[in-house]
């Protein structure tokens, strides 16, 4: 059968069933418009998140109480770590390489000003928070090494906190309640957005002596420090490690870099894309059931049809060639209308969710229309291998 004839006869038996074949194709395109979608979402939150959470730099180690494992392992128990103290944070700070230094201690707490109540985060810290953090100040100043040491009562707070304390009225200078205690506000911070849901905007910012008073700590959560990049992490945690283990006589804490937290994040996140794909991956195979049931009631229906094409002289393996054609053509065709429809409700939901950046590679949509392919390829295979052993005189029997 000559290359052209063959397409010719594909084509026309597509559209001699055209409501058949739509439904089937559609059965695809529905499959591989889930996939896209989902995992354009799933990717565009993976790389979102990813990018907010380098916003905080990348040459910061977080210091933890507590043996565990850097990927997520369980802590020690309590009773058998030694807490972190100010005056390790102190030690740290005299270390070569390490520029900057905040231990760090957080709770929520009831924020009162200016006749109104919020319950927040309240957050311990070190004078070079700001630093570590990459966060500017927009008004006042950030407390001193004094006020810091002598934990004064003085606070910073965040856009959304001050906004929501005092609306239009001045802030700086004012006096705020934080869990019956009262400050004053000397600093209010430039906003910097949401990490993982949180509003880091909606906290205040106390000396980290003066939160281990009110949420009555006996030690500090963990110390933040960020380091020299030229001198580099290898060189820097060696150092961490023996200063601290000289103060407590044994390695009883862990280190943290902030390249090991975006790593863990970034294999977490790939997991949970997955998944999404795998679930929009069902209504393929929903679809994949779906061209396998059509192209066997396709070869019972044709049976007269295939007896006269194998009359005429045609080969049994240009028959399978037919029936296997058709199913590719179907799930081709399907896998196109789902990759436009995908990608269109993908840029609409880019429109409706705009701090989400929605996009979908263009490597990823060819491997769909592949898959879609393939899935067309496989599902066609049984009923095509049927119709091209099907018996010649039943088949021209047949009505």
């Amino acid at each position: 059968m000559r290359w052209h004839d063959f397409f010719r006869f594909v084509l026309c038996s597509l559209s001699a069933y055209r409501l058949r074949s739509f439904l089937t194709l559609l059965g695809i395109a529905v499959g591989i418009a889930a996939v896209i979608l989902l995992a354009s979402i799933g990717e565009s939150f993976h790389d979102y998140v990813l990018a907010q959470f380098s916003k905080f730099g990348s040459n910061i180690i977080k210091i933890v109480p507590g043996r565990q494992d850097a990927r997520g392992g369980m802590p020690s128990l309590p009773s058998t770590a030694r807490e972190l103290t100010l005056e390790d944070a102190e030690a740290l700070a005299r270390l070569p390489f390490i520029i900057h230094v905040s231990p760090v201690v957080q709770g929520n707490a009831e924020i009162r000003a200016n006749g109104r109540m919020r319950r927040t985060v309240a957050m311990g810290v070190g004078p070079q928070m700001r630093d570590i953090y990459s966060i500017d100040v927009a008004a006042g100043r950030v407390f001193s090494e004094r006020e810091h040491r002598d934990a004064h009562a003085v606070a910073l707070l965040g856009a959304t906190l001050r906004n929501e304390l005092f609306g239009n009225a001045a802030a700086l200078g004012a006096r705020i309640e934080i869990g019956g205690e009262r400050y004053r506000v000397i600093g209010i911070l430039e906003p910097k957005g949401q990490l993982l849901g949180v509003d880091i905007d909606d906290v205040a910012y106390i000396p980290t002596g003066r939160a281990m008073g009110l949420y009555n700590r006996g030690g500090i959560e963990h110390i933040k420090v960020s380091y020299d990049m030229a001198a580099g992490v290898a060189r820097v945690l060696p150092l961490i490690r023996q200063a601290l283990v000289a103060r407590h006589g044994r390695e009883d804490f862990t280190l943290v870099t902030q390249e090991e937290m975006v790593s863990s994040l970034d294999n977490i996140l790939r997991i949970v894309v997955s998944v999404i794909s795998a679930l929009g991956g069902i209504s393929l195979a929903v679809g994949a059931v779906g061209i396998a049931t059509i192209m066997t009631i396709a070869v019972t229906e044709r049976t007269s049809e295939i007896g006269l094409l194998v009359a005429l002289g045609a080969r049994r393996r240009a028959i399978l060639g037919l029936f296997l054609a058709e199913a590719v053509a179907l799930s081709a065709l399907g896998g196109l209308l789902g990759l436009l429809v995908g990608v269109g409700l993908a840029r609409l939901a880019a429109l409706f969710v705009p701090s989400l950046p929605v996009s979908t590679p263009w490597t990823f949509a060819l491997a769909a229309e592949a898959v879609a392919i393939l899935i067309g390829l496989l599902s066609g295979v049984l009923p095509a291998r049927r119709a091209a052993r099907a018996n010649v005189i039943d088949a021209l029997r047949a009505e």
